[in-house]
């Protein structure tokens, strides 16, 4: 029987341009948050957030990656328009946003990589996280905060860095993998 490909089994970065693949979990402006399960092999749902609440921008992650969360790592996207869950896009890395995610005495790292959308025409000037207003950053901190308080945990950000360290960061997790 065929299926599809397990995305988790791409290639995270084309060695030719340096564009890394982010696949797809949860799109922009979407109440529900989807999430590969492998064992199953199909994207499903995995919550909803509260009625007001959407998921700011597309959500993905990178292939052959492992976060110290246990998932691969995390990739915010900014694009023109929602993709899909499952759609693999082709995407410049602009930096990280480290954070931790605290639950009870319990203290994970939780960082998101930031990349822009190699097809895209709103973000194509942006070339590193500074080239975001400061206003975006509070409120996607503001977001990241709610969203981990849903589950009873606390959100802290702890800083951001540029697209050097986003790449040692998935160096590091293509290693754990």
């Amino acid at each position: 029987m065929k299926s599809l490909s397990d995305p988790t089994q791409l290639k995270p970065i084309s060695k030719k341009d340096g564009l890394v693949q982010v696949i797809i979990e949860t799109p922009a402006g979407s109440r529900n948050k989807f999430a590969f399960d492998p064992e199953q092999r199909i994207f499903a749902l995995k919550k909803v957030l509260p009625a007001g609440m959407v998921f700011p921008y597309d959500f993905g992650f990178l292939p052959q990656t492992l976060a110290p969360d246990g998932d691969p790592i995390d990739v915010l996207l900014l694009m023109d328009e929602p993709a899909f869950p499952g759609c693999a896009v082709s995407a410049r890395l602009i930096g990280v946003i480290e954070g931790e995610q605290i639950d009870g005495k319990k203290k994970i790292r939780n960082d998101r990589l930031v990349a822009v959308a190699d097809a895209n025409h709103m973000y194509a000037n942006i070339k590193r996280l500074k080239d975001l207003p400061g206003k975006w950053m509070r409120e996607l901190q503001d977001f990241f905060v709610n969203y981990h308080s849903l589950e009873g945990k606390e959100y802290r950000l702890l800083g951001c860095k540029g697209a050097d360290a986003a790449f040692a960061l998935i160096k590091k997790a293509q290693k754990a993998a």
